[in-house]
């Protein structure tokens, strides 16, 4: 395979696992509080990149502005984005309003990259922004429908923190492509520490941090891990550093589609010809907006 193709596919195959992340939450909802399992999660990816950085002799940050930088972006990217959405969907956030506020990163990003780095968003890929976030839309619209108008006021709550998250990953992605530089292997290892550090605390507070300790639950701790936490956040950080943001972001429209393929396939979940369409529409959206 040629260069060209690996970079091409990147995006693809960070989406595809990025997008299991939702099957896994459902899984690991059964056996474990969210923000405790999230702090187990960062902080054994904490201790295998770091071991893997200082094995293949990676440079660790020499200066206190690079490991603030990595803590920083960290924290923002794994401890409040993620921590706030698990929180959300485990106190009662419909799992179709938490991916429709997922849509919102790359609409957020393509607002906030011209004046945060500099990249300038045309006006076609503005149209394959905005054609994305309606066809997630489109594909949420059976999950949206059966949520009674009264039920949203009783998940303000969570939606609120679902939003915090969604603004907290886009300034992460933001802040990652501004200012963090460095080897990859020891700035994600100083990211998983400093989000691991931010989520105990709550977890602490708020949770019994229960963990059922079984088969399950060790298979969900090491995708979590090894695929999601090692995998798809290595490549979308190499991405960043590569690409335009704005342009790399607008391929997690392509997540809802893939979690109701998922769910169909493992779950038996249907899929209506409303909501296949809708993943054709946010597959021509993000061959606009991510077109150079």
């Amino acid at each position: 395979m040629s260069s060209p193709f690996i970079l091409r596919a990147m995006p693809l195959v960070f989406t595809f696992l990025w997008s299991t992340g939702w099957v896994v939450a459902g899984y690991s909802a059964r056996y474990a509080d969210a923000l405790t399992f999230l702090f187990v999660r960062f902080a054994f990816a904490a201790l295998l990149v770091g071991l893997l950085a200082l094995v293949m002799g990676a440079s660790w940050p020499r200066s206190w502005r690079g490991l603030r930088d990595a803590a920083i972006s960290g924290i923002l990217l794994h401890g409040i984005y993620l921590g706030g959405v698990w929180w959300a969907v485990r106190h009662g956030l419909p799992a179709g309003i938490s991916g429709l506020i997922a849509g919102l990163q790359p609409v957020l990003t393509a607002l906030f990259a011209p004046a945060l780095v500099g990249e300038r968003i045309s006006g076609i890929r503005w149209l394959g922004i905005l054609c994305g976030f309606a066809g997630i839309a489109l594909v949420l619209q059976p999950q949206l429908a059966g949520v009674a108008p009264a039920a949203l006021w009783g998940v303000l709550v969570p939606i609120l923190v679902n939003v915090i998250g969604m603004f907290s990953v886009t300034f992460g992605s933001l802040y990652q492509k501004a200012r963090v530089s460095g080897d990859l292997r020891t700035v994600t290892a100083i990211q998983y520490v400093a989000a691991a550090l931010i989520v105990l605390p709550f977890a602490a507070a708020f949770e019994p941090m229960r963990i059922d300790w079984n088969l399950t639950m060790l298979l969900v701790l090491a995708w979590s891990v090894l695929v999601l936490s090692l995998g798809s956040i290595g490549l979308y950080f190499f991405m960043i550093r590569r690409g335009e943001v704005s342009r790399i972001a607008t391929f997690l429209y392509l997540v809802p589609a893939l979690v109701a393929v998922e769910a169909w396939l493992l779950f038996g979940e249907t899929l209506t010809p409303l909501q296949i369409g809708g993943m054709a529409v946010t597959v021509l959206g993000v061959a606009l907006a991510s077109r150079k």
